[in-house]
Parts: C-alpha cells; structure tokens; sequence
C-alpha cells in the first residue's frame, strides 16, 4: 500500500547535515528545533570513500564544500541504522544517489519492508539527463512516495512531468559551483578550480524564486538552500513550500531558528 508524504511540521533537515540517523542529543543541542521528518545523508549501493582532498571554501555570502559524498552502502547502512531508524519518533527519509536507475530500483525495494521510513529522496548527478530521471521514476514507483531532488535549473522543466508521473514532491538540490585556484601562500595551499556543492545565506533570493514558481505550478516543492532563519523559512512557506530543508545552518550554533 502507498504511504503518505506528511509533515506533521513542516521544517526538516537536507541531506548530509545531521547524519545517517536521529541523534537525540544532537537535536537537543539545536535548541529544541522540531522536525516533521529527518533526512539521512546520502546512501549508494557501494560504499563510497571520502575524496582525496576534502575542501570547505568560503566565498562571500557562503562556502563551497567538496567531501566525495562517503557512505557505507545500503547493505552496511540498513545493518547499522535500520533499528535506529524504527526507533525514532521522526519518520525518515532516505536519500539516496541515483544515478543508475536500475541500482536505485535496488535500494528502494530494500527500503520498503521498513516501516518508519517515510519517503525516499532521490539525488542525482548535476543535470542529469531527463529521460534518466524519468526511467528511474518509472523503475522506483511502488510503496514509498519519491522526492526527487533537481536542480534549480530542472525544478521547472521536468518538475511538472515527474509529478504527472507518479512523483510526491520536488526538492532543490544544492547548487554546484567552482572556486578558482587561490593564490600559493594562502588558506591550505589550493592550487587548482575546485568543485562542489554551494551553501550560505547568499543562494535564498534564488531559492525563495525557484519555490514561489514551482508553488504556482502547482508542484508540492521542498524549499532548500540558503534557509538561514525562521524568517528564511517563513518566507518559503509563504509562498507554497510544502515544506522548508536547512542544511548547513544547522551547524552554527547560533543559527536563528
């Protein structure tokens, strides 16, 4: 039977900020935030191992953060946080990398003979190719309702055809970016264009854009990046968020929520 996507409150955290499971004690030191749902950091098939040179660079108005994305793969990762996931007063959200669709078809059949896990999120590749992230829709419709996390620049253009397709909702993706070689004697001696993912209160004007368009499409959006206060999200919901993920505000210990 298809479960449903309900957030009895509508903040939760992105994937990748607080883990693989809900940590009470990490919670509580978040000054008592109440999450309608928690979100695991991303899980493969395969164990993924950190990258070679992890980097968190800042820019003005935020960082760029480059990690490789490590993980134990479903197999170790359903081994060792099943039980906690079953135990938890939040339901749970599973992200997953789904790149290759008939691997992600894998992983949500596993995930769906456990009971506390809500929804699955899938993640993909920058600008994946539309017609992958449609088969792997297709492959992946059973039980679990499917977030499919897109992009800024696909939210609007293939939005609209997952939902007819039998998606739950759209999430934004953290943004991409590059930061270019520093110069040598600075920070810890990069010397080439690195690449990852974008965090900071600079990226909310675009996201507060992406998620009132999506709203008046009418596609059930997950607001995220740049939500760096209540007011942040707030806004979101305001103008049509489902729901509302922070991510690296959560690891400020004087965030405004």
């Amino acid at each position: 039977m298809k479960r449903d996507l309900y957030f009895s409150k509508p903040l939760i955290n992105a994937a990748g900020s607080l883990g693989f499971a809900p940590d009470l004690r990490v919670l509580q030191e978040l000054g008592g935030l109440e999450f309608g749902a928690f979100v695991t950091n991303p899980i493969s098939l395969r164990p993924r191992v950190p990258t070679a040179q992890p980097a968190v660079l800042e820019y003005p108005g935020g960082f760029l953060l480059h990690t490789g994305l490590p993980n134990p793969g479903i197999h170790a990762a359903l081994k060792k946080y099943s039980a906690k996931w079953t135990r938890s007063e939040l339901p749970i959200i599973v992200n997953l990398m789904a790149d290759r669709p008939e691997e992600t078809q894998q992983m949500v059949r596993m995930l769906e003979s456990h009971e506390n896990v809500m929804a699955v999120e899938l993640g993909f590749a920058p600008l994946l190719a539309d017609d992958i992230i449609l088969l792997t829709l297709e492959m992946c419709l059973g039980e679990l309702p499917l977030i499919f996390s897109l992009p800024t620049e696909q939210v609007l253009s293939l939005g609209p055809r997952l939902m007819q397709e039998g998606a739950q909702a759209i999430s934004i993706a953290a943004p991409r970016g590059a930061i270019p070689p520093l110069p040598l004697g600075e920070g810890l001696g990069v010397r080439a264009v690195t690449h990852g993912r974008l965090f900071g209160p600079s990226l909310f004007p675009q996201t507060l854009s992406v998620v009132e368009s999506a709203a008046k499409l009418g596609i059930p959006i997950i607001g995220a990046g740049g939500v760096w206060t209540k007011q942040n999200a707030d806004a979101a919901l305001s103008v049509g968020a489902l729901a509302v993920q922070v991510d690296a505000a959560l690891w400020n210990p004087s965030n405004s929520f």
